[in-house]
Parts: structure tokens; sequence; C-alpha cells
């Protein structure tokens, strides 16, 4: 067959549920010349990544390091190191993403409690402390903090709390949270967590960083039996990942290079300015949604600032407007998803992408879609409403 051309990707504006955009610094750190993944220079990022995600996850644990997979392998990570066949869990879900660590938790063997809330309402703390009542012997508590399918932030701090009282390790995803919105390991007494590049850390996939403390890390070294992957095996990574440098795979080298960089954009702008960046830039969006009569569908108080549900309108053809916004205008949005297809579209105002002229740009060109599908509004009105 013959040759295929070069590829030459089109130049996107990244708002949907991830990836973002990444800054032109992550991106020239991806073509810097290859190294070994035992090179004492490599060896040498590798610890500076680790004490950067310890500041960015707002921890002093020592098992902190990015996992060589996209998010899905984070949360595989930390189910498989902390749970042997016949634990008992409790599972928050209000989305795919809890619904996803259910299935993850069942494969290892684990006897699952569902603590479930419709999609687009949080998981009230409640809930966890009565089903915490009602367990035998609870093993491990996990929550997603900020659900990428709904828009929703789950209050994380006040479950940690509760969790706490039990004695249960409390497991954390932080894929969509980390970056664009506080995320405090140590203060909420997360016994693990994962997170990925792609979203508000504005890197491309393919790592996940993650963080155990000393408690998650001393079950996982003495637990009856192995783990049940080799790849994901803490006991494993820790020897490459630690002080003895022991070959266990070879690692992404210029994910990494990315990741540092990444790393070090945030680090510079400071995370609570970045924060407060995210939530700026939200506002603008409700405000220009709310003058052309659109709104979110994610329970009000709990709406994530990097993850936008907007409801589509009656009678307006959802695929159509998320189209047209991708070929007539290079913007990507997200759909909904389970029992939300069709009824949102997901706005991404993560890392890189998250600006006041993005949420300008998605506002004019919207409105423009909408009006061509028979959905009347007014621009000029969103746009007055964010100048």
């Amino acid at each position: 067959m013959p040759t295929p051309d070069t590829f030459t990707p089109p130049e996107r504006v990244l708002m949907g549920p991830g990836p973002s955009n990444a800054a032109p610094e992550v991106l020239q750190a991806m073509s810097n010349p290859l190294v070994g993944h035992l090179d004492p220079a490599f060896i040498g990022m590798m610890e500076e990544i680790k004490t950067m995600l310890r500041s960015v996850f707002q921890t002093k644990n020592e098992m902190t390091f990015p996992v060589s997979g996209t998010g899905s392998a984070g949360m595989e990570f930390c189910f498989v190191n902390l749970l042997e066949p016949g634990d008992e869990v409790l599972i928050a879900i209000n989305g795919v993403f809890g619904t996803r660590m259910a299935d993850v938790a069942a494969r290892c063997g684990a006897i699952v409690t569902r603590v479930e809330s419709p999609w687009g309402q949080i998981i009230e703390p409640a809930q966890i402390q009565d089903a915490l009542a009602q367990a035998s012997n609870p093993k491990l508590v996990a929550v997603v903090h900020a659900e990428t399918s709904t828009g929703v932030e789950n209050p994380v701090a006040e479950i940690g709390k509760v969790v706490a009282s039990s004695g249960a390790l409390f497991l954390v995803d932080a894929v969509t949270s980390l970056g664009g919105i506080p995320v405090r390991i140590d203060e909420w007494g997360v016994d693990a967590v994962y997170s990925g590049t792609q979203k508000c850390l504005s890197c491309p996939p393919g790592l996940s960083p993650v963080s155990l403390s000393e408690r998650a890390v001393k079950l996982a070294t003495s637990r009856g039996r192995q783990v049940q992957s080799w790849y994901l095996d803490v006991n494993l990574l820790a020897g490459y990942w630690g002080e003895e440098r022991v070959y266990h795979h070879t690692a992404p080298i210029s994910m990494n290079y990315a990741l540092h960089a990444a790393l070090r954009l945030i680090l510079d702008e400071g995370l609570e300015n970045r924060w407060r960046r995210h939530q700026n830039n939200h506002l603008l969006l409700k405000a220009g949604l709310d003058a052309v009569g659109l709104t979110l569908s994610s329970q009000a108080g709990y709406q994530l600032p990097q993850l936008n549900a907007i409801s589509v309108p009656a009678g307006v053809d959802e695929t159509a407007v998320r189209m047209k916004l991708l070929n007539d205008f290079n913007i990507e949005v997200g759909a909904g998803l389970g029992p939300l297809k069709g009824k949102i579209w997901r706005v991404g105002l993560m890392g890189e992408t998250s600006s006041r002229e993005n949420v300008r740009l998605l506002l004019s060109a919207l409105c423009q879609c909408l009006n061509e599908c028979g959905r009347s509004v007014d621009a000029n009105a969103a746009l007055t409403a964010t100048a």
C-alpha cells in the first residue's frame, strides 16, 4: 500500500472534558532528545517531578510519583494495591467514574457497596455515614472529587472527616480536580489518590500522578497475597521510583519531560492563583450563559469551574451544535454520557484552556450555532456580560 502523507493535526481549541490544550513550553519539552530511563540526568528529573507533585497534591507522602499510563491506570494502581478478595469497600457513585471505580474494585474480588446519588447531584457526607454504619468491616471508601461526566464537585473534605472516624482507608479520584481546584491530600486525610496529566495539568495524556499515605503503603507492603497486577504493583514500582532505581519498565521519557514542564508552570503561577483563574473564568462563562437563557445542569453550589455541564435547550439538536462548533470554529466540547446523553454539553475550562479569551470565543460561536439550529439567542448579550 502507498505510504500515507505526514499527519498534520488540525489546530483545535480543546474545550471538552479532556485533553486540554498544552502550553508551548510543554510541547517543546516533549521534543527534547531522549535519554535512557536509568540515565542519571533522567533520575535527577524524576526526583524533581516527585517533589513538585507533592506540592501540587499538598502532601508530604514519600510515595508520590507518576504511574506510566493514563488516569484509569492510576485508578487501577490504587485499587489493586489496597484491595484483596473479600475486602469490603464503599464506592460513591454519581457519574461515570464512580461507576468505573466500582467495576475495578469488583474485579479485585472486593465486596462492593454502592453509595449512589442521581447524576448531577453530589454525594452527601450523611450518605457515607449511613453506609459506614451499616457495613460490617469496611476497608476502604472511594469517591470522585470532580465528576467529569456531570460537572459536580463532591464535598471530599467533609466526606474525609466521616471516613476518618470509621478507620477505613480513604481513596480519592482527582483526575479532573488536580491543578484546577483545591486538592489538599494531607489536610483531608486521603490515603490514596490518583490523577491524570491531560486535564488541569495541561499535559498530554499518558501519565497518572498518584500518592499513597504511609498507612496505605504499609498495607500494600504487608498484604496476604501478591498484588494481582505485576505492572502496577507498588512494591515493584517503589524500587524504580525510590532510592534503589531497580529496572521495572521503560518509562515514557518524553511524557515525563512534559510533566516536568507542566508542573513548573503550575508552581510558577502559584496554586492559589491557578485555582482563582479557573473560578473566575467559570463565573464569566456562567454570566454569558445566563445572559442568553442557558443554564448549568449540575447542582448549584457544587459546580466545577473546570468542567461546565450546559443544559441543551429543548428542541435543539445537541449533536448538530457540537459538530458545528468543531467543524466551523475548531472548538471541541464534550457530549453527555449515560443518562445525560443528548442533554448536556460538557465544556472544559482546564489549565491552559481556561482563559477569558476562550470563554468569549466559545460564547460567540455557541450563540451562532444555536441561531443556525433554530434557537434564537443574542450573542451580543452574552459577550457584554463577559466584558
